[in-house]
This record gives C-alpha cells, structure tokens and sequence, in this order.
C-alpha cells in the first residue's frame, strides 16, 4: 500500500461521505484554476495547507512527500514558460512577460495539486470507486478500476521482493550488473502479471462471478452541515479574492 493510501484508510475524515470530502477538496481545486492567480491561488493554497494539516490531520512529513511529485511537474512546467526558441535575441532567449507567466502558473498547478491532495488524503479508493456505480458509472469500468487498483500494490510488492533478492545477490554492484538486474525485473514482473491474473480470473470463477464484483462499502452518509460549511469557504475565497485583486495588484 502506498503511503498516501495508508493515510486515507487512517485519516480523521475517513468514516465521511466522499461527496462531503469531494466538494471541499475538488471545489478548491476549481477555485485554484478559475481564479486570478494572484491572490486567489494563494488563498486557496494556504487554506488547503491549513485544512490538511489542521482539521484533516494530515502530518506535514506524508503531506511534504505526496506534494514533491506534483510540485516537481509544476516547476518543470513553468520553467519552459522562462524561455523562447529564436527570435531577434537568438536560438534561445529570456521570453517576454515569461516570469509572469511562469509565476502565475505555478501558482495555479501547487494550488490545485494540494486541493486533489485534500481529497486524496481523506478518501481510499476502496471506499470511492464502489460508490461510482450509483453515480452512473458503468459496473464493468469500476470492476476494471477496482481489480487495477488491487493488483498494482501486489505488483510493486513482487517488484520491491525481487529488487531486495537481486541486491542481496549482489545484483547491483556494476552498472552491467545493474541492467541485467533490471531486464530480469521487468520479465519476472511481466510473468508475474499474467500469472496473478489468471488466478484471479479462476478465483472470481470459482466464485460464481457473474460480472459484477460485491464489495463491503462503509456506511456514510452527506453531511449537509460539513457540505455547507465547504460551500461557505469556498464563497468566501472567492470574494475574498476578488475584494483583495484590485489593491495588492
């Protein structure tokens, strides 16, 4: 199991609908994109940092290391808005009003990626993906989803085995070593693959499976007053943001 799937079975708001978590976490996520970048994307970061660590409890460390991923792709994104290729100033150049841009979408893209992180943070898949269904989703795509979602953590557990097998052989000390270490990985995952699968097919057979899988979802209901309160929050960002725009810009 992942870490950020460790810290959703274990979070405070886990026994919470998912629409309660979804229009907090996914609504500071459109907020994000659809407001001014400045000051609306730093109102909705700092609310979301604040929300994560404060009433989710979420610890910093978990949150610093599930946030670096998105983070990097952010700043590898707005960097490529710094430059131009060609032009009076040569093959490759500062672009004008880049800064600016760049700013701005970093601002957009960490502010979003910690809104999806809210509802990541709070949500197991296991308790999101069932529910798919009564929102109209069709039962052989949450099926699919579901078998996916459960057969990656028992191939990154056979890949992690097999990793600490070749280290312990000393698979590891050449770069030669290395690379046949690394295409003996990558065929033994591949047959581990199609194995597990077969297993499972004859598994869910054994099982009188009929197309649809039946799974246990915990019992939850919406919170109208959490789901109201979230709404208030986010009429509050936006305001807030728009009666901010004018003397800070």
């Amino acid at each position: 199991m992942l870490p950020i799937d460790a810290a959703a079975h274990s979070s405070r708001w886990r026994r919470r609908h998912p629409v309660d978590k979804a229009v907090l976490g996914l609504g500071l996520t459109v907020l994000a994109i659809s407001l001014p970048p400045w000051p609306g994307a730093v109102l909705v970061l700092v609310t979301a940092v604040s929300v994560l660590l404060g009433p989710a409890g979420v610890s910093a460390r978990h949150l610093w290391r599930a946030y670096r991923v998105p983070l990097g792709f952010c700043v590898t994104g707005a960097a490529t808005l710094l430059v131009q290729v060609g032009g009076p100033e040569g093959l490759v150049g500062l672009a004008d009003g880049g800064p600016v841009r760049a700013g701005e979408l970093l601002l957009r893209t960490s502010a979003a990626s910690l809104g999806v992180l809210l509802f990541a943070f709070t949500t197991p898949m296991s308790d999101l993906l069932p529910r798919l269904v009564g929102a109209g989703v069709p039962a052989a795509v949450v099926d699919v989803a579901l078998v996916t979602y459960r057969m990656s953590f028992l191939l990154l557990d056979s890949m992690r085995r097999i990793r600490e097998a070749q280290a312990a052989r000393l698979g590891h000390t050449t770069r030669a070593a290395a690379w046949r270490s690394l295409a003996g990985l990558g065929a033994t995952a591949f047959i581990r693959a199609f194995d597990r699968a077969a297993r499972l097919q004859s598994g869910l057979a054994g099982r009188g499976y009929d197309g649809t899988l039946r799974v246990l979802v915990p019992e939850a209901r919406v919170s109208a007053r959490f789901t109201a309160a979230s709404v208030v929050l986010l009429a509050a960002l936006a305001a807030l943001t728009f009666a901010l725009e004018r003397p800070l810009s």
